[in-house]
């Protein structure tokens, strides 16, 4: 690490010493534009790389699905399992496979193009855009849009176009319309456990048993009652169906 740490801090020596040298380059195009040599366009593509993270939770479905299933989890009290590994390696191949056709016309309409050296890096990057801001356009609720509109002085509204709104205004609104959602889901997924839960309190009160503890009771209950109802297709397709992807 400060190896690298070094290196990086002489970079800008050694460009402003060597001003010509071809892995530092940049050409000025006769229509005025910029092309920057291989290496710094390697190093802005690594760089970009480092926000996939941010970009899968903010712009793709994972959100919701993350949520609900840890809410289910803690509606049927199983403490830790399923794992937090479980959870989200199966919230990750959900958000593959409800996200593939935004990835595929994304692949299609930017990536294909720019690997044939028929558009460039900027047309590349401003098509890569337009699904996934069609997709979470077509998620949002109108009242989060019109709040970072506001926040951000501008009038944007879903009578527009998905591709007219920045991502810095999109993207949060679709943030909190997706943690809405999430939530309202959760709320029905934890009634029936809860009236297991109240029944089986009560029962236990009834009979005197006020030192043995509910949840102990109840978590057989529960888990028959999810399996009885093939819960986890329940929740799965309940999941990939409330999304609305054109």
């Amino acid at each position: 690490m400060r190896y690298i740490s070094l290196i990086l801090f002489f970079i800008p020596t050694v460009t402003m010493a060597a001003p010509g040298l071809d892995a530092l380059s940049m050409t000025t195009n006769p229509d005025g534009t910029e092309t920057y040599s291989l290496s710094i366009q390697v190093l802005a593509m690594m760089t970009l790389l480092s926000f996939l993270p941010a970009a899968l939770l903010a712009m793709t479905c994972f959100t919701r699905i993350v949520i609900v299933l840890a809410l289910l989890r803690q509606a049927m009290g199983t403490m830790s399992t399923p794992t937090n590994q479980i959870i989200l390696g199966l919230s990750l191949f959900l958000t593959f496979f409800i996200m593939s056709p935004v990835l595929q016309r994304s692949f299609d309409t930017a990536v294909t193009p720019y690997m044939n050296e028929e558009i460039s890096s900027e047309v590349a990057l401003q098509r890569l855009q337009v699904p996934f801001k069609q997709f979470m356009f077509d998620q949002v609720r109108e009242s989060d849009l019109t709040l970072f509109s506001d926040l951000a002085g501008e009038e944007f509204g879903l009578d527009g176009k998905a591709e007219n709104i920045p991502l810095s205004v999109l993207a949060p609104a679709f943030i909190t319309s997706e943690l809405k959602t999430a939530f309202q889901i959760g709320f029905i997924i934890f009634i029936p456990f809860l009236i297991i839960d109240l029944v089986v309190a009560s029962v236990l009160m009834a009979m005197g048993m006020m030192m043995l503890s509910p949840l102990i009771v109840s978590l057989p209950f529960k888990i028959m009652l999810f399996v009885l109802v093939d819960g986890w297709v329940l929740i799965i397709g309940t999941l990939a169906s409330s999304f609305y992807v054109t």
